[in-house]
């Protein structure tokens, strides 16, 4: 994640919105907190330096600086066995940072390690792997992180401080354009200063939050390993530098095979935050073609661990021999991470979708209720909010600090923001088709200046049909796409749907070629700098904004978000933005659930106690050969 500067459009209103702003924060200041200044209230020359185990943004850290293990860990569960997990696609690259180049390896970034880590039981906190405390002035304007002094690299080699700054510094120059950009911006000095401490300075300019968990989140790898081999972070390769992680690349089998093998020589695994994870000899990944033929793959044996997502699949197909010789555990386990905000994306890069109207129509053309109920086993929710969580979501009219802050962009919103209840999807009847909708999606194209030709397709102005094409790449997902399709062009719209192989897929959406496809955006409870790179103007172009979203009053208030005094100001924040970009439906809402699905074949235990936030199936978990034996003894493996 990284901070962008307000976009141009936005730019153009900076001086008009200058005035409320301030007013705004000013007003905070004596309420609840200073939220937008350019220089943070308290800083002087006599300021505290923080000293610490861990940092969280906006409150307390759960774990003190003694902890002995996390608390929904096993710090008892035994070391060994196998994981074996799939995915579809292919891949020809284990360099996980060359994204504009090559498809990498599933998990490749696994075998590096960074600053500090995260926890599944907490929002915002980290807590220090690679260094034993970080230090930071009130003000944040720089960043001590105090490595420790028995890091070693998979080779052998030893960890310092110089390995981070010359990481640091080749993404700078090799990272992809937006984190270049971001990075630059917001890191104006790094150095070593000695062999295990490494200090970044901050643009005094840039974001008062996510400055210290940006770089805290800083990654590992060796600097000898890039000046001898001359490579570099850009290029796809099969050969990578080594990490300190617990897990080194063994088997690769370009497009088929990777295996994850354990460092015996791991120099971390007694560090209170890797107390009981890691706990797998090995983690296989085997590639498919297709979910479909995953699938088939799990029933045989041929891996061991599934996460499913096909709802047809859950309500139907898992009554195989494997199951029923209680060889497979099926499970329901709770969810409390946030949904991923999916959909079916419009590109507004194509001028034939900028037309709120159009968008509008063309999504009252999606029937959720027919297809939850009808090839979804009703096991799914509406979404809503692209932060589907009582925390983030927007719900009816604005008011309070949310409210406060719409004011600020006042003239650079439709009037409906602020007198009418947060958008809701629209409700579908019990046929695939939904004729109240149909008639209204007629009456908006009408308005957007289409008509029903006489073929019954729509045309504007100039006689052009509104042709789109949804881009997809799983063959199993058309019982769901087909039916929309058939609605579309109920409507009258010349659709073309094309499904590609996984590279071709890839290869279309990064360059933005494609009119619509089915995709998702992960957010996250605790918004920073990253939330104008997936919806900011200035990265509308960048793979991450999948719309090519622009909002120049987003992009103001997500200056809010990454300047907010503590958590409440945050989420508020992030409910305005919430609220303006489900008015402005550039994606069609579809479903949602707080559960994980998950089979897996009877020899993989996890603690009593999972945590809210992670299924932890390659983390916390472990193996049980006692298990095991019995299965193969049984015949369940291929």
């Amino acid at each position: 994640m990284h901070h962008r500067p307000l976009s141009k459009a936005a730019a153009i209103t900076k001086d008009r919105q200058q005035t409320r702003l301030k007013h705004w924060v000013l007003g905070s200041v004596f309420g609840v907190g200073a939220v937008f200044a350019a220089e943070p209230l308290w800083a002087d020359s006599h300021q505290t330096i923080i000293e610490s185990h861990g940092f969280n943004e906006y409150g307390e850290l759960k774990y003190g600086p003694d902890f002995p293990h996390l608390d929904y860990v096993n710090p008892d569960a035994p070391l060994g066995g196998q994981i074996s997990v799939s995915t579809t696609g292919t891949f020809d690259s284990m360099n996980p940072f060359a994204t504009l180049s090559g498809t990498p390896g599933a998990l490749a970034s696994t075998i590096y390690e960074r600053i500090m880590a995260a926890t599944s039981d907490e929002v915002g906190s980290i807590y220090c792997v690679l260094c034993r405390t970080l230090e930071y002035p009130e003000d944040r304007s720089w960043v001590i992180f105090n490595l420790r002094d028995d890091v070693t690299f998979s080779d052998g080699t030893p960890f310092t401080a110089h390995d981070i700054v010359h990481t640091h510094k080749l993404f700078r120059e090799q990272g992809t354009p937006s984190f270049r950009a971001g990075i630059t911006e917001l890191v104006t000095g790094y150095e070593a200063l000695d062999d295990l401490t490494v200090k970044f300075t901050f643009n005094e300019d840039s974001p008062f939050r996510s400055r210290i968990s940006q770089m805290g989140s800083a990654l590992a790898m060796s600097k000898a390993w890039f000046e001898e081999t001359g490579a570099r972070l850009d290029e796809p390769g099969l050969e990578v530098s080594p990490g300190t992680g617990e897990y080194v690349i063994g088997k690769v089998d370009p497009g088929r095979q990777i295996i994850y093998e354990r460092n015996p020589d791991y120099w971390g695994q007694d560090v209170p935050i890797n107390v009981g994870r890691g706990n797998y000899d090995s983690i296989r990944i085997e590639y498919f073609a297709d979910s479909s033929a995953a699938f088939e793959a799990f029933k045989a044996g041929e891996f061991t661990f599934r996460q499913e997502t096909s709802s047809l699949n859950w309500a139907t197909s898992y009554d195989f021999p494997a199951i029923e010789n209680d060889w497979v555990t099926k499970d329901v386990l709770d969810d409390g991470t946030l949904a991923a905000a999916t959909g079916f994306v419009f590109n507004l890069g194509r001028e034939k979708l900028q037309d709120r109207r159009v968008r509008l129509a063309l999504g009252l053309m999606y029937n959720f209720n027919w297809t939850n109920t009808n090839l979804q086993y009703g096991l799914f929710e509406q979404r809503e909010s692209f932060w589907e969580n009582d925390r983030l979501k927007a719900t009816g009219l604005p008011e309070g600090l949310e409210l406060d802050m719409l004011e600020t962009v006042r003239d650079m919103l439709p009037e409906e923001i602020f007198t009418e209840p947060a958008y809701l999807p629209h409700e579908s009847g019990e046929r695939p088709l939904d004729r109240g909708n149909l008639r209204r999606a007629l009456a908006l194209m009408e308005e957007a200046g289409y008509v029903t030709g006489d073929d019954g397709l729509l045309r504007n102005a100039d006689g052009q049909t509104l042709d789109v094409e949804f881009l997809e790449t799983r063959q199993s997902f058309d019982r769901v796409l087909t039916p929309y399709i058939d609605n579309l062009e109920r409507l009258g719209v010349n659709v073309t749907y094309n499904r590609v192989d996984a590279s071709q897929y890839q290869a279309r959406v990064q360059a933005k070629d494609y009119d619509m496809i089915f995709s998702f955006w992960v957010n996250g409870l605790q918004e920073g700098t990253g939330l104008l790179q997936r919806y900011g103007c200035e990265d509308k172009d960048d793979i991450f904004n999948r719309s090519a979203y622009c909002s120049p009053a987003v992009d103001a208030l997500g200056e809010l978000v990454s300047n907010a005094a503590n958590y409440d100001e945050m989420s508020a924040a992030v409910r305005a933005i919430d609220r303006i970009m489900r008015y402005d439906y550039f994606v069609v809402p579809v479903w949602t659930r707080s559960s994980n699905w998950v089979a897996y074949y009877d020899m993989y235990e996890y603690p009593e106690n999972l945590p809210e936030f992670g299924l932890g199936h390659l983390d916390y978990w472990w193996f049980n050969q006692e298990k095991a034996d019995a299965l193969q003894a049984a015949g369940a493996f291929q």
